[in-house]
Formats: structure tokens, sequence, C-alpha cells
């Protein structure tokens, strides 16, 4: 048994990516051990209500002791969770890592703080990498002064390598130009489904009867979700951009915004006519239309909106939800495409866990 040891911390444990997640170190921590010469030891879980940490590990009736607050749970207190488990990392001379699996605009607040107790950070939650830029650039510098990593590949495209494909090709020396993407699993089936003669609120109905979309698809066809992981690739290439200043095409009329979910799904086929134009225009020339999110690096701008695309283009060749994403480089003279599912509870559970893994790698090794 190997005598190094990384202590792993999950905020968010009692969502379904966080239990995945969980499910998946469990399942692999005993391979894992071999290669990579460290055991991997789930030491704190914490939810909105609760938290739970044990320096030995905790046991499989976390999720129970979560629910019920028993002796060995505590109400929780993320930053006094973070100083548990750095405690516990230190204590064991281990890898602290600290992995909010939550959506919560609050939790990315804490990242600096767990940093500075040591601690690394992974995630899925694009709230914190598509927030302010200070905060963002602190972390970042914080980083490098500390010998930490903040790892976030899955918070764009999920378990696809997208992230890591454009820190690549950055740290090897290629120049990114441009990249554009279908990045939200929900508008890809959306717009890969949506035919000219088909009334768009059909289908928005269609998706989200089986699931595809939020209970207020509104969330989706805001765009926001799109905009957040455009921001974090702009940023990746080294533009200074803010939520605020993309050029953001929302699918959701303005006279919608407010009402209730009902009155909004009854009234958008009322606003079927714009999409159709655009559609009859679109197969008027053998073309898609798609929902995009762009970042052009040269002119240092980056957008969300519906384009065209000839049926040629990867984009029109996409099915089902899937997510794609495209670079043009100097380097390679047609595009990088990065294509696959972009989204599920799996997937995105083994994007952070591969996240996980790099880290325990560079944290015993240097």
């Amino acid at each position: 048994m190997s005598s190094k040891k990384a202590c792993i911390a999950i905020v968010g444990a009692s969502g379904t990516v966080g239990g995945a997640l969980i499910k998946a170190i469990q399942a692999q921590a005993g391979a894992l051990e071999s290669t990579l010469g460290s055991q991997l030891r789930i030491v704190g879980v914490a939810n909105t209500k609760n938290m739970l940490v044990s320096s030995d590990g905790v046991d499989n009736q976390w999720r129970e002791k979560l629910m019920t607050r028993g002796p060995d749970g505590e109400e929780v207190n993320l930053r006094l969770f973070g100083q548990q488990v750095a405690t516990a990392a230190s204590a064991a001379v281990s890898c602290g890592i600290m992995v909010d699996c939550s959506a919560s605009e609050a939790v990315p607040c804490l990242y600096t703080e767990w940093m500075q107790m040591g601690l690394h950070i992974v995630t899925p939650n694009k709230k914190f990498g598509a927030g302010p830029l200070p905060r963002y650039h602190e972390l970042k510098q914080l980083a490098m002064k500390t010998k930490r990593q903040f790892m976030y590949e899955a918070t764009v495209g999920a378990g696809l390598p997208i992230i890591s494909t454009l820190r690549s090709l950055l740290e090897t020396g290629d120049r990114v130009t441009k990249i554009e993407g279908i990045l939200s699993g929900t508008l890809s089936y959306i717009f890969n489904t949506y035919k000219a003669g088909t009334p768009f609120s059909s289908v928005v109905q269609n998706a989200k009867e089986k699931g595809y979309t939020e209970p207020d698809p509104r969330e989706d066809l805001s765009g926001m979700d799109v905009a957040r992981k455009v921001v974090i690739l702009a940023r990746e290439c080294g533009l200074q951009v803010e939520l605020d200043t993309l050029v953001l095409e929302s699918l959701v009329p303005e006279p919608l915004v407010g009402l209730d979910v009902d009155e909004f799904m009854a009234k958008l086929p009322e606003y079927d006519a714009s999409m159709a134009q655009r559609a009859s225009a679109a197969e008027a020339a053998n073309q898609v239309v798609r929902y995009v999110g762009s970042v052009d690096v040269v002119a240092g701008k980056a957008a969300i909106k519906v384009a065209s695309y000839a049926r040629e283009h990867p984009f029109a060749q996409l099915g089902g939800s899937d997510n794609i994403v495209v670079f043009e480089t100097e380097r390679y003279k047609s595009p990088l495409i990065v294509r696959g599912p972009g989204a599920g509870t799996e997937v995105t559970a083994a994007g952070v866990f591969s996240d996980i893994i790099q880290i325990v790698r560079s944290h015993h090794s240097s």
C-alpha cells in the first residue's frame, strides 16, 4: 500500500454529478493506487445543509449521514469545511483537493481562501471561470505563487477534452485564431431537430417533454449557459472579457421573459415567424441554422448567436445532443475538431475525475 495519499473533498456531493464522482473514485481507487502511487481518499462531503469530514475517509453511509446530520455530521460551513479538509491533508502529508460539484454562485467565492489553505481546486461549475475578471486573475496568480492548481475541464463540454486541447495548443506555441462551437446539448438537439416548415415552438415543446431542457426552457434558450462557456474559452486564449460584454443573442422573446413557464410555452408560438424566416432562407441557400458560440481571438471578440452553415460544414453533420468545437490555428492547416457528448452526469463526473488524477500525478511528482 502506498504511503502517499490524496485527500479529496466534494461540495455538492448529494447532487447527481457529485454522487457519480464519488462512485467513480471508489470504483477506481484500487486500480489507480498502483499507477499513481497514491491512495485516493474521500475525506469530506458537503451539500447545501450539512457536511461530513473524516481524515480516515468517509464511509459508505455518507449520504444518509448528510441527510440526517447525525453525530458525525455538522451544519454546513464551507469555510470551516475547507479548514478541516486542509488539516486532514496536512496531517496525512497529503495532496488536498477541493471539488466544487455545485452550480452555486456562492461556493466559488471561497476558491481563493481554499487555495490559500493549500488546497487544489477542481470544478465543473462555470460560475467562477465566467465570473468577475479580477477574481479570476487573483486565483490564477495565487495558483502560480502557491504551486496549487485550478482545474476546470468539465466546465466546457463536460468530459470532452476541450480545455485541455486548447491549453495544449497554446502551451506548445500554436497560435489559436478562432474557436467556434455548439456548446449546449439542449440547443444542439433543438437545432438538429428544427427544420424549415416546423414551428420552432413545437421543437422546444418536444425537447421539454423529452427532458432535454430545464423545467423552464428559458434557462437554455437565454443562451447564458453557452455564454459562460464562451467566456471561459476566451479567457483561456488571453481575452479580457466579461459576461456582460459579450454579443449574446437570446432565443427568449423579450415580452415573454417575465411570464411563468406555462404562459411562456403557450405564447411562444406567436414568435415562430422570425425563426421560420431564417430557417427558410438557410434552406434556400442549402444551409442549416445552428446556435453557435465563437471566440475571434484575432479581433478580440466573442459572441453567441444563430448562424447559417453549409450542409458540408461539421456543424451541419452533428446529430442528437452532441457538442462540437472547431479550433482554427496557425499550426493546423485544416481545423482541429473535438466532438461528442457534451453533457450528462457520468461524462461530467469523468471530466472532473480526470482533473483530479492530473493533480495527484503532478503533485506527487513535484
